[in-house]
């Protein structure tokens, strides 16, 4: 797999460019901000996106979806029990044309994936597994997790499921919503998240 990391607005949310070798379709994940420069770097790339996939609905992961995804006809994908999210998070109703959860396993623009429900952030925060590689949303940060005292968030489930992620096997690459990429070795020995510390 191809990956494109774009750090967008004032938050530095990581937005993902996924796409298989040879492959003219891509993903892109949590664009949360400037849809212009997401979809000049995708032109830039020559490829042409086919679905935006959401780890979850805060405004700073969601903000580009619908222009984009205007601009492209592409599908967006979302757990639907973001719809709990109060609009004051979300800026507004929440946009998507597909829904997945927990187990789903689905192959899009020829990327095969599967979807891990880790609560706790959001209601409906997920993590994406493409093979060795994981989209962490803002589940797991190198070093750290995802704030649970906004609305909808739940210190409880963000325990059980960074110990979910804790026990994941291999050593997965780790891609977060917001700073630098990890692994989950570097995490289960540093990161004191997954160590019940929350």
């Amino acid at each position: 797999m191809n990956m494109e990391t774009l750090v967008l607005g004032d938050y530095g949310t990581n937005c993902y460019i996924l796409w298989a070798e040879g492959e003219s379709r891509c993903l892109i994940a949590d664009p949360g901000y400037s849809p212009d420069v997401v979809l000049d770097k995708c032109r830039a790339l020559g490829l042409t996106p086919e679905a935006i996939l959401l780890t979850h609905g805060h405004f700073d992961h969601v903000g580009g979806v619908r222009p984009i995804a205007e601009a492209t006809g592409c599908a967006v994908w979302l757990c639907e029990k973001e719809l709990s999210l109060p609009e004051e998070m979300t800026s507004g109703p929440l946009y998507y044309t597909d829904a997945y959860g927990e187990g789903d396993e689905l192959t899009i623009a020829g990327l095969r994936f599967s979807v891990l429900e880790t609560p706790g952030h959001t209601p409906g925060s997920v993590c994406l597994r493409f093979g060795s590689d994981l989209l962490s949303g803002d589940t797991l940060f190198a070093g750290s997790c995802g704030r649970v005292d906004f609305p909808g968030g739940d210190g409880r489930a963000m325990r059980k499921s960074l110990q979910r992620l804790a026990g994941l096997p291999g050593d997965l690459a780790v891609f977060p919503g917001h700073g630098p990429a990890t692994t989950m070795a570097a995490e289960r020995r540093y990161n004191p998240y997954l160590r019940g510390n929350l």
